[in-house]
């Protein structure tokens, strides 16, 4: 496995870029149906004589996919011990069935104590087209090197 990213590896002007993940209408629909049951995000029909012209994602479900880019690409690589919440949050454009969704991950504060580090992050979803869809600011603590687990949770680590 690779090595865990601590506090102590991460510098303010870091960057990441994240996955890719297309979204479906079925999956739009189903997430919103679920979460968000408002009719320009269920009702297809209804949808495209609306303001947005067609079925939309929810905000939530959008956030929603961010957080699981994030894993994939990041939080599964740094030492994270918790979020500490988002300071900003914004949608900007929306994201519609068909569209690849990806963004980035921007550190733009790292302030360590003595066993771990308050990581600021600016956030970002781009849709395939570059058009932004979502702008965060956030807030992480991880772990700084020698302090928590040297690796993620796992079955194969029996915690």
């Amino acid at each position: 496995m690779d090595t865990i990213v601590t506090a102590d590896e991460l510098t303010p002007g870091d960057r990441v870029e994240l996955g890719h993940l297309t979204l479906t209408e079925e999956e739009i629909v189903g997430f919103a149906r679920q979460w968000d049951p408002q009719w320009f995000h269920t009702d297809p029909v209804a949808a495209a004589s609306g303001h947005h012209g067609g079925v939309i994602a929810s905000g939530i479900h959008t956030l929603a996919v961010l957080q699981r880019l994030c894993v994939e690409s990041v939080y599964s690589r740094w030492a994270v011990i918790a979020g500490r919440g988002f300071d900003r949050l914004r949608f900007t454009a929306p994201v519609r069935p068909g569209d690849t969704v990806t963004g980035s991950v921007h550190v733009t504060e790292v302030s360590p104590d003595e066993t771990r580090g308050r990581v600021g992050m600016e956030l970002e979803r781009r849709n395939q087209d570059a058009a932004v869809v979502l702008t965060a600011t956030m807030t992480v603590f991880l772990w700084r090197r020698g302090h928590g687990p040297t690796r993620p949770r796992d079955e194969e680590a029996g915690w």
